[in-house]
């Protein structure tokens, strides 16, 4: 059926290219043209790309002689940059390290009284619990009616009809997560809110224009920032835009899970000579420079499977070596078709209604098995009563407008892109510089509101909490001055903290490291966290040691094999293990051994 195809067109492709669902399809479009009588015509559409270079080399993939060059592709480029209607927007209360409640209703009486403004506004927030929990507090103040929640563990069928609820103008406001932030019809919208830092400035670009979505038209977005912290990096958020920046796209290389699954996929369709199969892989942009060692060893997996206590299994490939083809086995194609992509399993029970045995969404297996039969909880705007708790599996029943609770998801939430961090630090230094000049402020506070366009009320508290740092530690943290300060806290214990703005995951990766060096010096456990501006560790009153060698305990020589062991004694690399073996289908999604066993086996391998 396929191989008429003349044209593909992939729409919202920034979504895609920069991680491995990118490389998937990189790979599926070279499989596609394979079986075409002529290669089809590839067309990439998006508005915030960056650098449109190399997404056009992602989509039209490597040149046949493997020469790292592209294929012919013509760049249409009209530009991201438009008229649009933003600004920040902070409550009457100042903002603290955390938000209080007396500060949230502020947020929700301003956010509601926006929404009466407005026939259509979409709400973004990041995390799905928010999401229920702000379009709980909504509908108290706009009516149940009028507003519901959009996000990724409702089924698509709730989705669906939110979605046609706004498009029919049902609706008064939608509260969304990334789920909602791409080219999905749901009529006219006239405001979009941001209730906290969306951490990249393309993202927020594209939830904005999800308003004022037609020719002409001038979208409208407002920002709410959730601290201090995060009204500086909405600042400079708003700056980044008005500049005209983007956050730069990393497509990734050669990743040899997607890899092992793509050729299961196409060699249980067809036998495959061993050479002409690596040439079409190395079409695929991501895999122009993939070596036949490596090829070869992801065929040897594929074709031996892995030895087990009881022996080998999860072979997926026959493997003819001495005539170089490749054959499918018995189940390859079974395996390719229910347990292919890249989304990773994150073990959420499924949500069923009874009688009806209807899906309604899913909820984190914590949430599902620390919950009672009689428990009521939200799910998209609606209570539910649990009737029970079964393996993979929460029956519910309408609980009929009953006061709930709200679910709690587990995720990775999104870090701060490069290009946002650096405007952070810039905006830091601008600040720093003019109080350098003027420690009033009266200066600097002009500038925000003349040149950057901040209001009075939102800039008065920028400055006074950048003045007050600025006040404790003589500077301002930015990429090029990093701080190092240590307290002692009300329990007695030490506290180092490390004040470096290039966002959460350099600090993430900076902090493990650190902690890994600081475990051998004192040979305790000790604890870290890291956020996008800090790193923080806690030791205890009995270790001493002079401030300012924290600064020479990594260095680029060693810092690669420090994070490599604290990254192998950590629960993520359990999880990233899970995931990526996952995706090579070494332990295929859809297997009666069931959700836990398959978790136990990987842990115990890599055990």
């Amino acid at each position: 059926m396929l191989s008429t195809t003349r044209t593909v067109i992939v729409d919202e492709i920034h979504a895609i290219a920069a991680n491995k669902r990118g490389s998937h399809l990189a790979l599926s479009l070279e499989r596609l043209a394979a079986i075409c009588a002529s290669p089809p015509l590839r067309i990439g559409l998006s508005a915030t790309q960056k650098p449109i270079e190399d997404v056009a080399r992602f989509l039209v993939g490597a040149t046949p002689d493997q020469a790292a060059t592209s294929k012919a592709c013509v760049i249409v480029d009209s530009g991201h940059r438009r008229d649009r209607d933003l600004a920040l927007e902070v409550p009457e209360s100042p903002l603290e390290a955390v938000m209080s409640a007396e500060v949230w209703d502020q947020v929700y009486r301003r956010l509601s009284a926006l929404i009466e403004q407005h026939s259509t506004t979409l709400v973004f927030v990041n995390t799905r619990r928010m999401a229920e929990r702000v379009t709980r507090k909504l509908s108290e103040l706009l009516g149940e009616t009028n507003v519901t929640a959009h996000h990724g563990s409702l089924a698509k069928e709730q989705r669906l009809e939110a979605e046609q609820r706004l498009k029919h103008g049902q609706l008064k406001a939608l509260v969304a997560t990334a789920s909602l932030e791409l080219g999905i019809d749901i009529g006219d919208v006239d405001l979009v809110c941001q209730l906290g830092s969306p951490r990249a400035i393309a993202t927020f670009l594209q939830r904005v224009g999800r308003s004022g979505h037609a020719v002409g038209g001038t979208p409208k977005g407002r920002l709410f920032p959730l601290s201090r912290d995060e009204l500086v990096e909405c600042t400079a958020l708003l700056d980044s835009v008005r500049r005209g920046e983007l956050d730069r796209l990393m497509i990734p290389e050669q990743p040899l899970d997607v890899l092992a699954q793509q050729i299961v996929a196409e060699v249980a369709c067809r036998e495959w000579r061993e050479d002409e199969l690596f040439a079409l892989v190395r079409r695929a942009w991501a895999y122009r420079k993939l070596s036949r060692e490596d090829f070869s060893a992801v065929v040897e997996m594929l074709s031996h499977g892995f030895s087990t206590r009881r022996g080998r299994r999860g072979s997926l490939l026959h493997h003819d070596a001495v005539n170089g083809v490749l054959r499918g086995r018995r189940g390859s194609r079974l395996t390719a078709l229910t347990a292919g992509g890249t989304i990773p399993d994150n073990a959420d029970y499924q949500v069923l209604l009874e009688p009806e045995n209807h899906l309604i969404g899913t909820v984190n297996e914590d949430f599902a098995v620390e919950s009672l039969a009689g428990d009521i909880f939200q799910l998209g705007n609606r209570s539910y009563k649990i009737q029970r708790v079964e393996r993979g599996v929460v029956r519910v029943e309408d609980a009929h407008g009953m006061a709930p609770t709200i679910p709690f998801w587990l995720g990775e939430a999104p870090g701060r892109t490069d290009e946002l961090s650096q405007s952070v630090s810039r905006l830091r230094e601008a600040i720093a510089a003019h109080l350098g000049r003027d420690s009033s402020g009266a200066t600097a506070l002009r500038w925000l509101t003349d040149e950057v366009g901040m209001v009075p009320a939102a800039a008065d508290q920028l400055v006074e909490y950048l003045q007050t740092a600025y006040g404790a530690l003589a500077c301002l943290p930015t990429q090029t001055t990093v701080v190092i300060e240590r307290f002692f806290d009300e329990a007695g214990g030490m506290q180092v903290v490390i004040h470096s703005p290039p966002g959460s995951r350099l600090n993430r990766a900076w902090g493990l490291a650190l902690r890994k060096r600081f475990c051998r010096k004192f040979n305790f456990e000790l604890q870290a966290a890291a956020t996008e501006d800090n790193i923080v560790i806690s030791l205890t009153e009995a270790h001493s040691f002079p401030l300012d060698e924290v600064a020479n305990y990594l260095n680029s020589a060693s810092v690669r094999a420090v994070l490599t062991q604290a990254m192998l004694d950590s629960p993520m690399f359990t999880t990233r293990w899970r995931w990526v073996v996952g995706v090579a289908l070494a332990l295929p999604r859809f297997r009666a051994a069931g959700r836990w066993r398959r978790r136990s086996r990987v842990w115990g391998r890599k055990t």
